[in-house]
C-alpha cells in the first residue's frame, strides 16, 4: 500500500513545514501526479477522503499515460462516487430554500 509505506517515512522533525502526516500524503500525491501547483488541494484531499480510495485513483492515473494527470485524478475520484456529490446536494438545498 502506498500510504503505509510513505508513513513509516513521515518524520516531523525533517519535514519543516509537514507537521502532520496527511499533509506529508498530500505532498506525495503532487509529487506522483507531478501537479505541484495543487499541492494544497491534495493534502485537503488527503485529510478529508478515505485513503482506499485516493490510493486506487492514484494507481489508475499512475498507469496511464495522460498528459494532465491531475484532472484525470479529480475524474477518477468522481467517478468512484468519493467526492462530487455532497457539493451538488447542497448546492440543490441552498437553490431550492431561497423564494
Amino acid at each position: 500500500m502506498i500510504s503505509n509505506q510513505y508513513s513509516k517515512n513521515f518524520n516531523p522533525l525533517e519535514d519543516k513545514y509537514i507537521s502532520r502526516e496527511f499533509q506529508s500524503y498530500g505532498v506525495h500525491i503532487a509529487e506522483a501526479l507531478g501537479d505541484y501547483k495543487h499541492k494544497s488541494l491534495y493534502i485537503k484531499l488527503a485529510k478529508e477522503l478515505p485513503r482506499p480510495a485516493i490510493e486506487r485513483a492514484l494507481r489508475f492515473v499512475i498507469d496511464s499515460t495522460a498528459r494532465n494527470k491531475g484532472a484525470l485524478f479529480m475524474w477518477k475520484l468522481r467517478q468512484m462516487g468519493v467526492m462530487g456529490k455532497e457539493k451538488s446536494n447542497s448546492k440543490l438545498k441552498d437553490h431550492k430554500s431561497k423564494p
